[in-house]
């Protein structure tokens, strides 16, 4: 129950003895962009109920590189074997581009940085970044320390990593010290520790080493945090030797503009991950403040011009969905409901220039800057007073179509309605459905398969397929092998496909269950499409799936072909 009288309870945060009148951020604005660093491959993962395996860490790894981060913290290799492997075999298989630097976490104790050093050894460019705690809760509550002792812990754990990092010459070591949970700690005695570390690490213009400032509990608002940056960057010694980093957790949801506020007050960097992963309530978000960037004018450096692939590559990895109502990536983040906000939309598009700058009612953001169509736009609103389509095929077919799906198919609808001007019913619904997914058979028929291979997560089993298709009216024999049933025959198919997304159900119940498989692929550089398999068994379904997703895409191929004639 909740305490009638909080009050009594909690008492409110205040950063400073006195109030701190020197503030001068609330009236500046953020022209550049930061100094990213991602931390999902570490805060992130740490914080996931199912921690990342090697090989999903990997795919992650090669997603940031792609969206163009320089800065990785990789993990905290001191903490576990799986760490310290991971972080070796990107050393060692060489997969670190020269210009990214990989960060690796470690506690202030001497046993944990040497095994932290060790893991970083012949990367070409490597971070030790080292935190201990300083507020005062911790002081007395977790270690029963004075603020000397406190200190000393830092000035001694940044000494040896000195030491350590010097014998390893060849590769370029940089620091970072966070004095943990900054948020709540006293300023002065933060810049006391924080002194006290770069006079041990003597940092040059050209070497500068980082003090990361980070909220590790959200405590209080975003402005008396961007205060507490604003105080440390004018007080710091040797200011131009540091960069100057934040690392915002989401305790009170303000994660975002306690970042925003933190650039303004003097800050160059900031720790993230790319939708907010971290403990309890995450770290801030990348994307968002990337693209808040954006939407401004200044372009954040990094590349999100294919979000959906970015959501999905995150999901598979964490296993965590990124909400339909997400800024810029959620599914539904481009979709009106409400017929006013439509009404506005369509009359934006109708008027906007494609040369000038953009202006859609609603819409901060172009959806093609992000890879993303204006179909979910246009179909919502075309559907506008004929929504249940999904649930009317799920109540009466059993058939949960996945959201993307639903908005793809709510064309088919549209055209029928358009043209009728009638009410659909559910068969009518369902015909159409199976009109333009179920019954997609030409060019490409599968007769049969047969497969070789067990099922499992072995590390490099093959699957070995045989395939007879009819394709144009003749039977064709193919083969192929794969990390899976599907990627088998995808091989065997021989045609350009990339998977995109995979869902999959069983329709009724006993000796009377069918499975209905879903895919969303790419074939080339088209759009994504969907297709769709129903069979008795899970496999067949999934390949009928795949088979329908090409025949449609040959389909508007040719549509398109002859429209162009």
């Amino acid at each position: 129950m909740m305490h009638p009288n909080p009050s009594e309870k909690y008492i409110p945060f205040s950063p400073f003895a006195r109030d701190f009148s020197e503030r001068t951020w609330p009236g500046k604005r953020i022209t550049t962009p930061p100094i990213w660093m991602s931390t999902d491959l570490r805060d992130g993962n740490q914080a996931l109920i199912e921690p990342m395996s090697v090989e999903r860490k990997l795919r992650f790894f090669k997603q940031l590189l792609k969206i163009g981060l320089k800065e990785i913290e990789v993990g905290f290799p001191s903490a576990s074997q799986t760490d310290f492997d991971f972080v070796r075999k990107l050393i060692d298989d060489k997969l670190i581009p020269d210009d990214v630097t990989i960060i690796v976490l470690t506690q202030a104790r001497d046993d944990l940085i040497q095994r932290t050093v060790e893991s970083a050894i012949g990367a070409k460019r490597a971070i030790i970044h080292m935190y201990n705690a300083c507020a005062p809760a911790f002081r007395k509550i977790v270690f029963n320390m004075s603020k000397d002792e406190i200190k000393q812990i830092a000035v001694n754990g940044t000494r040896l990593i000195k030491e350590l990092t010097s014998r390893h010459p060849e590769t370029h070591w940089r620091y970072q010290y966070s004095p943990e949970v900054f948020s709540t700690t006293e300023p002065e005695f933060a810049l006391d520790v924080c002194n006290a570390v770069s006079e041990v690490w003597q940092p040059t213009a050209d070497a500068k080493m980082i003090f990361n400032l980070p909220a590790t509990i959200e405590a209080t608002t975003p402005n008396l945090y961007a205060d507490q940056i604003e105080w440390m960057h004018k007080n710091l010694n040797q200011r131009d030797k540091i960069v100057l980093s934040v690392h915002p957790h989401n305790d009170r949801g303000t994660a975002v503009a306690a970042a925003e506020f933190a650039v303004m007050a003097g800050a160059d960097r900031i720790e993230g991950c790319l939708f907010g992963h971290g403990e309890r309530t995450g770290n801030v978000d990348l994307v968002t403040l990337a693209l808040n960037l954006y939407t401004q004018g200044v372009h954040p450096g990094l590349d999100f011009s294919d979000i959906d692939e970015i959501r999905r590559c995150v999901e598979y990895c964490t296993q965590l969905p990124v909400h339909p109502r997400h800024p810029y990536a959620g599914d539904l983040v481009f979709t009106a409901f409400s017929g006013s906000h439509q009404d506005a939309i369509k009359k934006g598009f109708a008027q906007q220039q494609a040369d000038a700058p953009w202006e859609i009612p609603y819409l901060p953001i172009d959806p093609a800057d992000l890879g993303r169509s204006y179909d979910a736009v246009i179909r919502v609103n075309s559907q506008s007073g004929k929504g249940g389509v999904s649930y009317l095929l799920e109540q009466e077919y059993g058939l949960a179509l996945p959201r993307r799906l639903q908005i793809e198919f709510s064309r088919a609808i549209q055209r029928v309605t358009d043209e009728t001007g009638a009410e659909v019913r559910a068969s009518d619904v369902y015909g159409v459905f199976s009109q333009e997914y179920l019954e997609r058979h030409t060019p490409l028929k599968l007769i049969r398969h047969q497969i070789s291979g067990t099922a499992g997560e072995q590390e490099g089993k093959q699957f070995s397929i045989e395939v007879e298709l009819e394709q144009d009216g003749e039977v064709r024999h193919l083969t192929g092998s794969g990390d899976g049933a599907i990627s088998a025959f995808v091989d065997a198919l021989d045609v350009p496909i990339r998977i995109m997304d995979y869902h999959e159900h069983a329709i009724g119940s006993g000796t009377d269950t069918r499975a209905a498989s879903y895919v969303e692929l790419r074939v080339g550089d088209s759009a994504t499409g969907f297709g769709v398999g129903i069979h008795r068994d899970i496999v067949t379904a999934s390949f009928l799936a795949v088979l329908s997703a090409v025949n449609r895409h040959y389909a508007q191929q040719k549509e398109e072909e002859q429209v162009a004639a």
